[in-house]
């Protein structure tokens, strides 16, 4: 028999520091969001070969993995931690506690937007999960082990999905499909994020216009296109323009990563990576006046990241007999990742950005720059969604068609 379970990630900037001892619970934060980052863009490249729009949450990813592989031990443990950058798990699982209430913030503090994290374990009933696993999975992930009978497939499903529902306030729907749960699954690990945030300086709906949007083949979609003036903080590289657009507060931005050339999306593809990324962020200044141009869109995401997790160095999770994830329960060769799924939701207009993500894991058993700049996006870009205050990826994916 062989049981499977989910798992989400997430990805962060953040730049390193000399500290003092008083300050490591910071330092390994920081570690883990550098990691995460890295990670975020090490997965991208895996991803950007697919056609069209790609979207998706790291930090959902990220934090299912980092909950899944609290019960790894051994070989699987250690390309787990080298393939999703962790530091050692005794750093790991406070640091990620300290990232998600710093992202969920106080709950007592009003704020300008909506942003939410939440996990779950959902285990077979009387199935017999070691105490010290479930422990440190409600202690640092808040994700109390929910007992459910997977031999009533149905059932389960309903009732993942149904608290996937909810975490993400309904944009999310369906997460696990059916046939995917079977009488050998022991263990299901989710992650959710949700962001409903309003531009800092919002885009006049009567400005907004159809135009042309150049895709990379060379065609036209007529799209929305929204329109401001204003000041914002902005670079470029050779290739590419990078603005910030801050979202009320300023706790959060969307950064948008622009090709110089209209067909240039798939040449920047191939220089993004943390450093990159990072070094552009840490080049945005002040500039006043730019005429900023962005689609108004809407798109969805359903990954199936099996082949890509493996492609980047973690094989052995996903081996049966040779995995071990005996920190959760069983003997080594017990346990192993059947599936890994992810979903994603994004919609932008004048007023803001509402976004949603959700990640699971399946665990089986055996058995040059003018003076006023133009930053107009009618052309496919790269864009993510960042937490300004720990500097994590909290979204990551390219516009190619604003119509699809």
């Amino acid at each position: 028999m062989r049981h499977f379970l989910p798992f989400a990630a997430l990805a962060t900037l953040a730049a390193v520091l000399p500290l003092t001892a008083a300050e490591e619970p910071a330092a390994d934060t920081r570690a883990v969001v550098s990691g995460d980052t890295t990670f975020a863009f090490d997965l991208y490249a895996q991803l950007r070969s697919k056609d069209g729009n790609l979207f998706f949450s790291p930090y959902s990813i990220s934090a299912a993995l980092a909950m899944t592989s609290a019960g790894a031990r051994g070989q699987t443990l250690d390309e787990m931690t080298k393939t999703l950058h962790f530091p050692p798990q005794d750093r790991l699982h406070p640091a990620f506690k300290a990232l998600t209430d710093g992202i969920n913030g106080d709950p007592g503090v009003k704020r300008g937007y909506q942003l939410s994290t939440a996990n779950a374990l959902w285990g077979q009933k009387d199935f017999g999960f070691r105490a010290e696993f479930v422990k440190l999975t409600r202690d640092d992930y808040g994700a109390g082990l929910r007992e459910v009978n997977f031999g009533d497939e149905a059932a389960a499903r309903r009732t993942i999905n149904a608290w996937v529902e909810k975490e993400t306030h309904d944009k999310i729907k369906d997460l696990i499909k059916p046939g995917m749960l079977t009488v050998d699954t022991r263990l299901v690990l989710t992650n959710a994020i949700y962001f409903k945030g309003d531009w800092a300086s919002q885009f006049k709906k009567d400005r907004t216009r159809d135009e042309p949007f150049f895709l990379a083949d060379g065609k036209q979609a007529k799209t929305p296109l929204m329109h401001q003036t204003g000041t914002f903080r902005y670079t470029e590289t050779p290739t590419a323009q990078v603005l910030e657009l801050p979202y009320v507060g300023k706790e959060l931005s969307m950064i948008v990563l622009l090709p110089k050339k209209a067909d240039g999306l798939a040449d920047l593809e191939k220089e993004l990576n943390a450093d990159t990324v990072n070094g552009a962020l840490g080049r945005l200044r002040v500039t006043e006046r730019i005429e900023v141009t962005l689609p108004k869109f809407k798109t969805t995401a359903e990954l199936s990241l099996n082949t890509e997790l493996q492609a980047l160095g973690m094989k052995r999770a996903f081996a049966p007999n040779a995995a071990d994830f005996s920190g959760m329960a069983g003997s080594p060769g017990d346990l192993w990742i059947g599936f890994v799924v992810h979903k994603a939701f994004v919609d932008v207009n004048e007023e803001g950005t509402e976004a949603a993500a959700a990640t699971g894991v399946g665990v089986v058993t055996t058995s040059a720059r003018p003076h006023n700049p133009v930053f107009r996006a009618d052309h496919p870009f790269v864009f993510l969604i960042r937490d300004n205050k720990s500097g994590s990826v909290l979204f990551l994916g390219r516009l190619a068609d604003p119509t699809k």
